[in-house]
C-alpha cells in the first residue's frame, strides 16, 4: 500500500481513533493507504512501533444499546514511525512523496502554539506548527500539491489556529508571498471534533489482555466502543469514512457538535468530579452507582445543561448516551485523572452553561453553582492537581476574590456570591451529602 497519511502523534488516542479508521477502510478495500507516524516530542515511542512493524492490538469495550461489547482488532494501518529528532532528513523526505495527501495530528491542547523563536534550519523546530512549516516549505519547493489537514487537538477552531501559526512562521522565516499563497490555495484546513474515551495500555489488567493477543505487544491500546469524528468540509470522495460504516460526520460547521459534546460530556465530568472526590468516590463508575451522585448528575445534565442547549431530541439522546458511556463496566476512569486543571476546565466546560442558564431562564442553575462551590472546597484540600500559582491562590483567597478573578473566568462572577457561599458553607459544615440533597430537593 502507498503511504498517504502523515500523522503527528503516536499516542493511545490516535492509534484508537484515526489509525483504527484507516485500518477499517483498508480492510474493506475502500482505501489504499498507510500512515507514517511522526513523533512530535523528543521523548516518544515510535521505536516501539517500528519494532512491531507498526502493528498493535486494539481492544474496544463498552456498552452499546444495552449490550456489552468486548472486541479485539489487530491494527495494521501504520507503515513506520519517524523520530524527527534523530532522523530529521527522513522527516523532511516525507515532503517528497507525491502520494501523501493527509496530515492528522494530536499534539495535546498545548501542541498548536506559536513560539516564534525557532529557526527554519532547526533540526527540528520545537513547536508542532513550526515542524509542519518546515515540511510545507520543502513541499512547496518541490512543486508538489498541498495537504488536507485534519487536526484532532481538543481546542476550538483547531485547524484555524494551526493554519494561522503556519502563516506566522512563514513570515518569521521570510518564506515569501508565493509560499503563503500556496498555503492558502493548495492546502485545506478542516476543523474537527473528536470523541472517544481512550484508556490506553492496560497496566493494571495486563495478564487478561496478554492471553488474547496474537503476538507479544508493548503497545496494546484500549478504548470505549463509542466514537465520533465530526469534520468541517466534505472529503468523502478521497477518504470514504462514511462508506466504511464509520460514525463520521462531514459538516459545514463543527461548532454545534463541539458545543454539545463539551457542555454535556466534558461538562458532566467537570461538574461532578470535585464534589464526588470530596464525597469519597474514586471512579466514574462508582459515581454512576451512588444513590446521590448519580441523581445529581441526572439533574445537572437533564435539568440544567440540556435546557440551555434547547432540549432538542438530539441533545437529550446524547446526554443519555453519555451516561451509558460513564457506566461502561470495562473503563475504570479515575476521578483523580479527570480533576487535573479543573479551574481552566470549569471556565470552558461548565461556566458557559451557568451564564446562559441565567440569561435564558433568569436564575442560576443550582446544581452547577454547587459544583463551583465544591470546586472551591476541593481546592482547599491536598488532592489538587493544577498549576502551582492556581493552587496557591485558590487555597488562600476569599470566595469574593475567587469570583472576581477574571483571569480565571473571563468575567466577574460576584453576582453569584450569595449562592456560592451558601453551598460552600453547607459543604464545609455539613458535608457533600447535604449539598447533594439540597440540590435534589431532599433536604
Amino acid at each position: 500500500m502507498k503511504e498517504r497519511i502523515i500523522q503527528f502523534g503516536e499516542g493511545n488516542f490516535l492509534r484508537a481513533f484515526v489509525d483504527y479508521f484507516i485500518d477499517v477502510m483498508n480492510k474493506k478495500d475502500l482505501f489504499d493507504g498507510k500512515v507514517v507516524v511522526v513523533q512530535p516530542l523528543e521523548n516518544g515511542m515510535v521505536s516501539k512501533l517500528n519494532d512491531q512493524e507498526g502493528k498493535y492490538h486494539l481492544f474496544l469495550r463498552g456498552v452499546e444499546k444495552g449490550e456489552k461489547v468486548d472486541s479485539m482488532e489487530l491494527i495494521e494501518s501504520i507503515s513506520r514511525g519517524i523520530d524527527a529528532y534523530k532522523d530529521f532528513d527522513a522527516y523532511l523526505a516525507l515532503a517528497e512523496n507525491p502520494d501523501m495527501r493527509f496530515i492528522v495530528s494530536n499534539t495535546t491542547e498545548a501542541g498548536i502554539e506559536y513560539i516564534g523563536t525557532e529557526k527554519q534550519d532547526d533540526r527540528p523546530a520545537k513547536s508542532f506548527p513550526a515542524k509542519v512549516t518546515q515540511l510545507l516549505a520543502k513541499r512547496f519547493e518541490l512543486g508538489l500539491p498541498g495537504f488536507i489537514f485534519l487536526p484532532c487537538e481538543l481546542i476550538d477552531d483547531n485547524a484555524f489556529y494551526l493554519k494561522k501559526y503556519i502563516l506566522q512562521y512563514a513570515d518569521l522565516w521570510e518564506l515569501g508571498d508565493d509560499f503563503k499563497t500556496w498555503i492558502e490555495e493548495e492546502n485545506v484546513f478542516c476543523n474537527t471534533l473528536v470523541d472517544r474515551i481512550t484508556t490506553g495500555y492496560p497496566r493494571d489488567q495486563l495478564a487478561e489482555f496478554e492471553d488474547r493477543v496474537i503476538f507479544s505487544d508493548q503497545l496494546i491500546d484500549t478504548a470505549e466502543a463509542f466514537y465520533l469524528w465530526v469534520i468541517e468540509g466534505d472529503h468523502e470522495d478521497e477518504l470514504p469514512l462514511q462508506k466504511a460504516g464509520l460514525n463520521v460526520v462531514w459538516t459545514p460547521d463543527v461548532k454545534p457538535y463541539k458545543k454539545r459534546k463539551v457542555r454535556i460530556l466534558n461538562g458532566g465530568h467537570t461538574s461532578m468530579v470535585t464534589g464526588a472526590l470530596l464525597y469519597g468516590m474514586e471512579t466514574v463508575g462508582q459515581c454512576m452507582e451512588n444513590s446521590l451522585v448519580r441523581p445529581y448528575l441526572d439533574h445537572v445534565l437533564f435539568e440544567e445543561v440540556v435546557p440551555t442547549l434547547g432540549s432538542n431530541p438530539e441533545d437529550i439522546q446524547f446526554a443519555k448516551d453519555v451516561e451509558e458511556r460513564f457506566e461502561n463496566p470495562f473503563v475504570h476512569h479515575r476521578l483523580d485523572s479527570i480533576v487535573l486543571n479543573t479551574v481552566s476546565k470549569f471556565e470552558t466546560r461548565v461556566l458557559p452553561t451557568i451564564l446562559e442558564h441565567k440569561e435564558q431562564f433568569g436564575t442560576y442553575p443550582k446544581g452547577l453553582v454547587m459544583s463551583l462551590a465544591s470546586l472551591i472546597a476541593f481546592y482547599r484540600t491536598d488532592q489538587v492537581k493544577d498549576m502551582p500559582e492556581v493552587v496557591d491562590f485558590m487555597k488562600e483567597a476569599s470566595i469574593d476574590a475567587i469570583l472576581t478573578k477574571t483571569d480565571y473566568w473571563k468575567v466577574n462572577l460576584s453576582d453569584m456570591k450569595d449562592m456560592v457561599e451558601y453551598y460552600y458553607k453547607l459543604i464545609q459544615e455539613e458535608g457533600m451529602e447535604k449539598a447533594y440533597q439540597d440540590v435534589l430537593g431532599q433536604a
